[in-house]
């Protein structure tokens, strides 16, 4: 395959494009010229954000899509909010009339789910407002995103739904992975891609999960004191600025870019529908479609 290929007739929206892997995939569509509507609730201009008090917004995220060479559109949403995703929709069918490819990466509960210390806790013990919250921020985004823009998608044949989680149906079916509320979520996101998927194929689009490996997400870079630029210092041991030693597995880790080119491979492959209903990584892409990346390397963080 070409890289990067050529999406400047297509139009995007990335639910969750603020930061990591949504910020990824945004960017990774503008390489390849696309049109891309990144949505998000922390914005520069609204009093809307997220659970993390980060200072990343949607507008830094469209403007990052347009350096890259697509054209970036910002626009606000909570999207547990159905009334404003129902007005996102309309405002996407009123000024571009449709769209090639929506990718539903909302996430927001990195925090709810604790660290290492917190992991484990049995659904009794674990706290239920933050619990549910988890599924809210997880699933219940998803539905709905998916009611109120599949209509678009599915305005025109070839359309393509990517379902963005953590781990693979098959991994996940074997793993329990750290609590009931993050386990069931993550699993929830990959059967999404799976029924979704049954309801897409007669209508002519295709449903795919897509999970990232270890992610150098900008909090996962922050947690370990490194940039993009020297990710490589969080593995010294006993590094001289105190700053915690990431484990070994982090030498596989991947740039947000990484899964966002997967994603951008999917979108201009005339044939994606072969990938309909299935769950796979970002490194299965990248072995699949040829692309690297930013670094040149192909990580894969699911098979050590």
């Amino acid at each position: 395959m070409r890289w990067p290929p050529d999406l400047r007739d297509r139009v995007a929206l990335v639910a969750g494009a603020t930061r990591g892997a949504g910020r990824g995939i945004a960017v990774a569509l503008g390489e390849a010229g696309a049109t891309v509507l990144c949505t998000g609730r922390s914005s520069r201009t609204g009093p809307s954000r997220s659970d993390y008090a980060r200072p990343e917004t949607v507008e830094e995220t469209a403007e990052l899509v347009t350096r890259a060479g697509g054209t970036g559109i910002a626009y606000p949403a909570d999207h547990l909010e159905p009334d404003e995703v129902q007005r996102l929709a309309a405002y996407l069918r009123a000024e571009y009339g449709r769209l090639h490819v929506l990718v539903n990466d909302i996430w927001g509960a990195e925090r709810l789910k604790g660290g290492p210390a917190d992991w484990n806790t049995p659904v009794w013990q674990h706290d239920l407002d933050a619990g549910l919250r988890i599924l809210r921020l997880g699933v219940e985004t998803h539905l709905i995103t998916s009611h109120h823009l599949l209509p678009l998608l599915i305005a025109e044949p070839g359309g393509l739904l990517v379902e963005v989680t953590d781990g693979t149906a098959a991994h996940n079916a074997q793993l329990y992975r750290i609590s009931v509320f993050y386990d069931l979520a993550k699993a929830a996101v990959n059967r999404l891609a799976f029924s979704q998927g049954h309801e897409l194929a007669p209508r002519g689009a295709t449903a795919v999960a897509v999970t990232p490996g270890w992610l150098r997400s900008e909090m996962m870079l922050d947690n370990y004191g490194v940039t993009e630029e020297n990710w490589r210092t969080a593995l010294v041991e006993d590094r001289a600025d105190g700053l915690p030693t990431a484990a070994p597995g982090f030498a596989q880790s991947e740039s947000p870019r990484y899964v966002g080119r997967g994603i951008t491979a999917l979108a201009s492959d005339p044939d994606r529908a072969r990938w309909n209903q299935q769950s796979v990584t970002s490194a299965d892409l990248a072995r699949e479609y040829g692309f690297t990346d930013v670094d040149g390397r192909r990580p894969d963080s699911w098979t050590g």
